[in-house]
């Protein structure tokens, strides 16, 4: 992973389980049924990667690292692939850098995108079969 200037990723990897942070900082913003969905995601990322959740600053969910170097030479470790449970949305942080990116996520369901992120209201707003794809696709083209 390539940044501009002198841009730095400010994530640390934390040591309390992630069930943990996101029950207790969510302030119950999660309902059961949300919660419940929301935990199959890192069984999900866990068969993607291989690699078990670990916290990233306070509200990432990591699986695995990379490195990444700025234009400026400075270089740090990132999350290989990444979500975030928000009160709004969950954030995933996956780009479209890999082949066959658009048909997937115009097959992906309701769901909004920035460079890096993708950002969904509701699991059931989307196919997870479709997500866990894009995800994949992009861890693999992350780490190669």
């Amino acid at each position: 992973l390539r940044l501009r200037g002198d841009a730095s990723i400010g994530i640390r990897k934390g040591g309390r389980p992630w069930d943990e942070i996101v029950r207790h900082d969510q302030g119950g913003a999660l309902a059961t049924e949300a919660f419940a969905l929301m935990e199959r995601l890192p069984a999900m990322m866990e068969r993607i990667t291989g690699q078990p959740a670990r916290m990233w600053g306070p509200s990432i969910i990591g699986f695995g690292e990379r490195r990444y170097t700025t234009d400026a030479g400075r270089d740090g470790r990132v999350p290989a692939a990444c979500f975030s449970p928000r009160k709004g949305n969950m954030t995933f942080y996956v780009r479209d850098s890999f082949p066959g990116a658009e048909p997937l996520y115009a097959r992906l369901g309701k769901h909004r995108r920035s460079v890096a992120c993708l950002y969904i209201n509701k699991l059931d707003d989307v196919d997870l079969a479709v997500l866990e794809e894009i995800i994949a696709r992009q861890y693999a083209a992350d780490i190669a």
